[in-house]
């Protein structure tokens, strides 16, 4: 019960600094302000971020069951709590550095966060895709890993750096297709389609925003979700051991 109560603390600690953070400014700027003061292309349109309140909400629910599972065989490990707590302590410190625009520190935090996420998931047996398990983990770890992207996008963009030379329009079509293969893999390896499901809902937002002004990134942003749909149907599920 200990190791939930810290779990618990920890979720809403980091909701309650997330959300005031995007209504009160810190250090001047809510959140929202600060990514919208750089035209970067390997972002979505506004709609799209409201995925991350049901991802509030699904991470809510999941720490509900864990509650009421307590007591079960599905109960929370100790290392699966240190993940989660490392994650959202993670989460907290990059959200502080990207307001006091410490871009370049704020990279290495939401890699850290990532990992801790990473390791939370694979705690679950691949089989275990119920949302007192791995589900809710697996929506928030993607959209986690699209921040990720954004951020270093921002980065580059903030910096003005062109990494060997390549337009911007060219860096986005790579990133979306290297996120297109990470959520392929986890697809085919993992049969995780949730994943796969946030990377589309993602990208036809990139689609979106960018619109006829940049039609190589919308072209392709579409194109890869096509990609994610057809992996989503037609990628013959792997033996998941239990």
């Amino acid at each position: 019960m200990g190791r939930l109560f810290i779990v618990t603390i920890a979720y809403m600690t980091m909701v309650v600094f997330s959300v005031a953070t995007n209504i009160i400014p810190l250090n001047g700027h809510t959140t929202g302000e600060i990514s919208n003061s750089y035209t970067v292309l390997f972002s979505p349109a506004g709609y799209v971020y409201i995925i991350q309140v049901f991802v509030y909400l699904i991470l809510a629910y999941w720490i509900y069951l864990l509650w009421k599972n307590r007591h079960s065989e599905h109960h929370m490990t100790s290392i699966q709590a240190a993940y989660f707590v490392a994650s959202s302590v993670f989460n907290i410190l990059w959200i502080y550095l990207w307001h006091y625009e410490y871009f370049t520190w704020s990279i290495a935090i939401i890699i850290l966060m990532l990992l801790s996420l990473i390791g939370l998931y694979f705690t679950y047996p691949a089989s275990h895709r119920s949302w007192d398990g791995r589900s809710p983990i697996s929506i928030y770890l993607a959209w986690e890993s699209i921040v990720a992207f954004m951020n270093i996008a921002f980065l580059f963009t903030h910096n003005h750096w062109s990494f060997l030379g390549l337009s911007d329009p060219l860096w986005a079509v790579i990133t979306l297709t290297f996120g297109t293969a990470i959520a392929l893999h986890i697809r085919f390896h993992y049969d995780d389609i949730l994943f796969s499901i946030v990377y589309i809902w993602v990208f036809i937002g990139i689609a979106f925003k960018n619109g006829f002004e940049e039609l190589l990134v919308t072209a392709a942003a579409l194109f890869l979700s096509g990609v994610l749909v057809v992996g989503i149907i037609f990628i013959k599920k792997q033996k998941l051991p239990e």
